[in-house]
């Protein structure tokens, strides 16, 4: 059979249609609101520069905190979708001058709040260098060689944790999903389909994240089992055990405990030996959040205080903490690596073909995500550009930082250390045994106040056992033993203030 031959209308109206389709891809080709020639991809790289050049190298200067107007200038931010654009440089300006400079500066080496990142440029530039590029890492095959950087990163990481040469990981956007990916994968290899008897064991210091990450991963709360701490805020053992015995009493699966390294209100490690003992001789998977305290096994001290780390199943850890990384850049490691495959892994005609080689990562087929941004190359470039024993010394000085500001706090009349530092963050109060402890909390809130709004330094607080008492946390690499000073400098004057009123 022939081609059948349009009529010849048909004919000249799909020719015409053809031309005028190559002209409008011709004409917005030429057209082209998003590529920008060289020099002005040059330009707005080199102004932005600029600012954030000025931005760091001032950040000693700058205010701590600035909460006054910042509820103002955050509704002038809402608007319509803009129909028509507007000059870069404005809104260069506007950021930088009108949205950056409000709220918590997490830059600042004044900054002792929560747990702080710091945030190295040096990463920053790293993801600029890997947004600008665009290459897709979740499957190996579309960019082996940043794929592969990432792959490296996470066995680093295992080196350093004292995991086996069978172990792996991920990089997640934090410790939240860190910690969810490792419960998701207990609860595929330890329990059944129907796992709804599953029960899991967490420190009452535990991080909110493991509750939101046994609810995420189909989990009820009356699954979840927090026991009680010590007088060091560590997870009594014996308390563990009697549940556990309970619970498989009353029908329950006991699968998954949480310890901690390094706990959110105090900094407090759990006997993670201890634990580990426990999971193994009952049939748990072992998980530590680590997200805080993990990353100081690089250090001697931290390898003391973190024994027993090393026998867990998987552990969460966050390398924009301990490892000064910007924001939204954390980890999972597994013991065994065919635990996330087993529980991640599925099949799709449309993907391309995946790797069936270790030294090779399809990291979609190990973790929750497919499309996502490269995180290797943030941790990869600092490390590589410093190496190890930079971030080892960085470590060691905070842990030095930690110890001296006890001592000092120590020896001010009227202050209680509530609990010494065994990583790098100390927590206190300040006491009089006239007071209530209603009024104690009361007395300790305007205490914390009064230091932060001094705007040098900027801390937070906990509440431990219904006591609330004030935190300092020494993690970011540019707080060094001036900015220490100053924190001592106006927490005693602040103590003088309220002891004289």
């Amino acid at each position: 059979m022939g081609h059948r031959k349009l009529p010849v209308n048909d004919q000249s109206s799909y020719g015409q249609d053809k031309i005028l389709d190559s002209r409008k891809c011709k004409r917005s080709t030429e057209l082209s609101e998003f590529e920008l020639s060289e020099e002005r991809m040059r330009a707005i790289v080199d102004e932005a520069m600029e600012r954030i050049v000025d931005f760091i190298g001032t950040l000693p200067e700058q205010p701590s905190n600035q909460l006054d107007g910042a509820e103002k200038a955050a509704r002038l931010l809402i608007e319509p979708l803009p129909e028509e654009g507007e000059p870069y440089e404005g809104l260069l300006e506007r950021l930088f001058d009108e949205v950056i400079p409000f709220g918590f500066n997490a830059a600042s080496p004044g900054y002792l709040a929560y747990i702080p990142a710091g945030g190295l440029f040096q990463s920053a530039l790293a993801d600029f260098i890997a947004k600008s590029v665009n290459r897709f890492t979740s499957i190996w095959l579309p960019a082996p060689g940043l794929a592969q950087i990432e792959a490296v990163v996470v066995r680093w990481f295992c080196e350093v944790m004292g995991y086996p040469d069978e172990a792996l990981g991920l990089l997640t956007t934090g410790g939240s999903m860190a910690n969810f990916t490792a419960v998701f994968t207990a609860r595929r290899e330890r329990l059944e389909e129907d796992f709804l008897r599953g029960s899991i064991y967490v420190s009452d210091q535990m991080h909110h994240s493991m509750q939101k990450a046994a609810m995420l991963a189909g989990f009820p709360s009356s699954s979840v089992r927090v026991v009680s701490s010590d007088s060091d805020c560590r997870m009594r053992l014996d308390e563990l055990e009697e549940l556990i015995e309970v619970d498989r009493a009353d029908g329950w699966q006991p699968f998954f405990v949480a310890g901690i390294a390094g706990t959110v209100n105090t900094g407090a490690v759990d006997d993670l030996a201890g634990i580990a003992a426990i999971a193994s001789a009952q049939g748990l998977w072992f998980h530590v959040d680590a997200a805080y305290g993990g990353l100081f096994m690089l250090t001697k001290r931290g390898r003391d205080v973190l024994n027993g780390i090393e026998l867990s199943d998987s552990m969460s850890l966050d390398p924009h903490k301990s490892l000064f990384i910007p924001y939204g850049t954390g980890s999972l490691l597994v013991r065994d690596r065919e635990t996330l495959a087993r529980a991640h892994s599925t099949q799709a005609d449309y993907l391309p073909t995946m790797r069936d080689d270790p030294d090779f990562i399809d990291f979609s087929e190990i973790s929750p995500e497919l499309s996502r941004g490269h995180r290797g190359l943030g941790i990869w470039l600092p490390l590589k550009m410093h190496g190890a024993g930079a971030f080892r010394r960085q470590l060691d000085e905070k842990l030095d930082l930690a110890q001296w500001i006890t001592e000092q706090l120590r020896e001010i009349k009227g202050i209680e250390i509530f609990a010494d530092p065994q990583l790098s963050l100390v927590t206190f109060r300040l006491v009089d045994p006239g007071l209530s402890d209603d009024e104690l909390n009361g007395l300790n809130r305007c205490f914390l106040q009064a230091v932060n709004d001094r705007r040098r330094v900027f801390m937070s607080h906990g509440v431990v056992g219904g006591k609330y008492v004030l935190r300092i946390c020494v993690l970011s690499f540019r707080t060094h033993m001036p900015t220490m000073e100053i924190a001592l400098e106006d927490i005693r004057a602040v103590v003088d203030e309220l002891i004289e009123n």
